[in-house]
């Protein structure tokens, strides 16, 4: 099925997502993706990603005629421009380090054709680590979490435990507490960590980390 993005202006009123839900529903198509851009000032904007087999052109134009919808846009969908995500958080100066692997690695392997970002986010306490783990899989389009720290176990090891099942790969650094122990990989380098989380999910890269569960480097 071949996959489309739209990008609407809306009203602030009951039924749009409704009446948008019905046009695709009306055609076969398949929603993939969805998200509601708010403005203070102006009309908010609905941002929809959806796969459809047939033409897409009487979609766009019953789009176009739901009530509220005062405008739209054709797009390249997000997975097309910002591919697969890395996030990588922890300790500030451990996500740096992670970061600047990744980041190196993800220029090698995008100029080559693929598509993948990187994110960061530095925090401290068991806490709001665990929180931030258990939300990583409520964000699209991420693949692999890296954890960066000097010491995490408790509840966000529980965290680990419950993204793991959920089919998110964890790569921990070395450090103290139980993280190490439930993660998929741990690697002791940071630098090393970051190359290794973009070649674990790069089309372009020769890398399984299926292969490599359970192993230190």
């Amino acid at each position: 099925m071949a996959a489309f993005a739209v990008l609407m202006t809306v009203s602030n009123q009951p039924g749009i997502l409704f009446g948008v839900a019905k046009v695709l529903a009306d055609h076969a198509g398949n929603i993939t993706y969805i998200d509601l851009i708010p403005h203070p000032d102006r009309d908010a904007e609905l941002y929809l990603e959806f796969s459809i087999e047939g033409p897409v052109d009487p979609v766009i134009d019953g789009l176009r005629q739901v009530p509220g919808v005062s405008g739209l846009e054709v797009e390249q969908s997000f997975s097309k421009i910002y591919g697969k995500r890395i996030v990588i958080m922890g300790g500030g100066a451990q996500v740096g380090q992670v970061a600047l692997g990744a980041i190196s690695e993800a220029d090698r392997h995008n100029i080559r054709g693929e598509r993948i970002s990187v994110d960061t986010i530095p925090l401290v306490g068991e806490e709001a680590l665990a929180s931030a783990v258990r939300a990583v899989v409520r964000l699209p389009r991420v693949r692999l979490l890296v954890l960066a720290g000097s010491i995490m176990g408790g509840e966000i090891s529980r965290a680990v435990e419950d993204v793991r099942r959920k089919g998110l790969y964890v790569i921990s650094l070395n450090m103290a507490g139980s993280v190490p122990d439930v993660a998929d990989l741990v690697v002791s380098d940071p630098v090393q960590a970051g190359v290794m989380a973009v070649m674990a999910i790069a089309d372009t890269a020769k890398f399984d980390i299926v292969r490599q569960q359970k192993r230190r480097y």
